[in-house]
Order: C-alpha cells, then structure tokens, then sequence
C-alpha cells in the first residue's frame, strides 16, 4: 500500500487557507497513487488556537468537512481538526475519511495542560480507541500525547492494528531545553514498531507560532467582555504575554515492524513523502519474533480490576 505524509505548514486559525492546501494536497498524492494520505494533527488550524478554538471549530457533517472528505473519492485521507459535537464539545479531532466517505472522527484521548500547553482547557477528552480497515490493513489512529501512555498504542494492538497512524505538532522548546522532542519521538516511534511489530506512520508539521496569537480574544467575545464578569472570568485564561517562537520541526517518518526508519521527511520544511507499505514484512515479523502471540489482555484486565476497585480473583 503507498503512504503519503504531508508535512506541511498551516497558516493558524486560517480555516479557508488551509482547507484549500489539504484539498489540493490530497489530489496531488492521489494522482502519484497515494493510497492513504497522512496530515498532521491541527492541520486545518494550526496549533496554539488560544481562547480562539471555538472559531475554528467544525462539525464533522460541516460543509468544510464534507468538502475535503469528498476529494478522497478514490483514496483515503487523515487530518487533524478541532471537531464540536452536536452537545457543543470540542475536541482535537483526526478525520478518517475513505473514498469520499467519513469513516470517523478519532478524538485525543491524552490531553496536555502542562508547561506550554493548554488543551485541557478548550477540549474535551476522547473515549475510544478506533481503528478501521483499508487494503487488508488494520489501522489504528493516536494523537501526540497519546502515544505517551504506553496504554493507549497497547489497546491499539489489542485491536489487532497492523499500523499506527502518529499525527502530532511537536516543536522544539515546547517541553524544556533540556528536553529533545526530537530524539523522543524517534525513540516512541522505533519502540511501538519494534514492540508491538507494526507499522508507525508518524506526521509531524513544520512552520512556526507564537503562542500569544491565539490567546486574544475574536472581536465577537471582546464586545461581550466589556461587562465586567465575564472579563474576570476571561482574565483567568489569559497569560502574560510571551514573545516566544516555537519551532515545529518536522521530521514525519514511516517505521517498519523491526523499528527501522525506511522513509524520513527533513527537518523545517514543507515535504511530501511517500512510501510503500508491505503486508508480507508485517507477516514475516510475526513469524521471526511472535513475542505477541502468547499476551494475554484478560489477565491485563484482571490486573487492573485489582488495582482499581480491589478486585482479588481466587486462585487455588
């Protein structure tokens, strides 16, 4: 199966702007045979939305929506957005979309609020891990932090996934400087092929923000803040401000079932890269290593009943 990840550059909270790239995006590679099209995660509005989320917002039966799902006809698509419910949730969302169908919206199940991070503020957590079917694969869907929780990617597998889509936007000092997203994410990426014998097909963004654009207020929310409730309350979202760039780096990557990175995009540059999936590696991992074969989730479960309620089975 060919694999396109597209690494691009989105303009923040330019809905219109970056729709019509993904769209255009999508064409190109579906016309160079891509099977699957990879975006990043927030590709449609970038990633410090601020107090300004709710404008970028989409339903997934917007027309929006419907607009890029249409251009898969004949292909498949992944994109990240922020999604608001029918009950008015918002979410960071990835479309799946198939052949001109919405397969589902997968929400973020690990929300950071840490450090520069602020996602648990505007969004609502995830409930489910999903995966679907294309080409006699079995995918599953993770974003960012997600695959920090060793869980998450762990109930993947017991979904029986083949491949783990990564969509992120990973920049460089948005942890500490100390710390190297760079050199994290290849080490998770190579850990879960290589542990889990999958494939990890990881989309990272390249471009840069600042985190105090998406913190001031629509002109909409600014008339409503003169009474002076509701400026109290908004005081308690805003930040001093920061005049701190933050770089995102890139570095997309297709890892194979042995944990070797066979296609690696550069570093701060826009890319499409491509490359092609094989079922008979995947088949041959299992053969060579099946340290999978004998796991077995109920005893995962029963472990945790444990732990959580104070379960004890009885055993002889």
């Amino acid at each position: 199966m060919q694999i396109a990840i597209c690494q691009t550059s989105p303009e923040l909270l330019n809905l219109e702007k970056n729709i019509e790239t993904i769209i255009q995006q999508i064409n190109h590679c579906k016309n160079k045979g891509a099977e699957l099209i990879v975006f990043p995660e927030l590709a449609l509005t970038g990633y410090f939305v601020g107090l300004r989320y709710h404008e970028a917002a989409l339903s997934i039966d917007s027309p929006e929506i419907r607009r890029i799902t249409a251009a898969t006809k004949g292909t498949a698509a992944v994109v990240g957005f922020i999604e608001e419910s029918q009950s008015m949730n918002f979410y960071n969302s990835a479309l799946v979309a198939v052949d001109g169908k919405v397969q589902f919206a997968y929400r973020k199940l690990n929300l950071p609020n840490y450090g520069v991070f602020e996602e648990k503020k505007f969004f609502a957590n995830g409930k489910k891990i999903l995966t679907f079917k294309l080409n006699n694969f079995n995918i599953a869907v993770f974003i960012c932090n997600d695959l920090w929780h060793p869980a998450l990617p762990y109930l993947g597998v017991t979904k029986k996934a083949d491949i783990f889509i990564s969509i992120v936007n990973s920049s460089q000092g948005s942890m500490a400087e100390e710390f190297s997203n760079v050199e994290s994410w290849e080490i998770i990426n190579k850990f879960y092929s290589r542990i889990f014998g999958i494939y990890n097909i990881f989309a990272n963004r390249v471009g840069e923000e600042n985190p105090e654009m998406g913190r001031h207020m629509s002109e909409e929310t600014k008339e409503i803040d003169e009474i002076k409730d509701i400026k109290e309350i908004s005081a308690a979202f805003l930040k001093p401000k920061t005049k701190k760039i933050y770089k995102f780096w890139g570095g997309s990557e297709i890892v194979n079932p042995y944990g070797q990175s066979v296609y690696k995009a550069e570093q701060y540059k826009e890319q499409i890269l491509m490359g092609d999936l094989s079922k008979d590696l995947l088949r041959q991992k299992k053969i060579i290593l099946p340290y999978l074969r004998n796991d077995d989730p109920h005893f995962t479960h029963r472990e945790l009943q444990k732990i959580l309620y104070g379960h004890h089975s009885k055993e002889g």
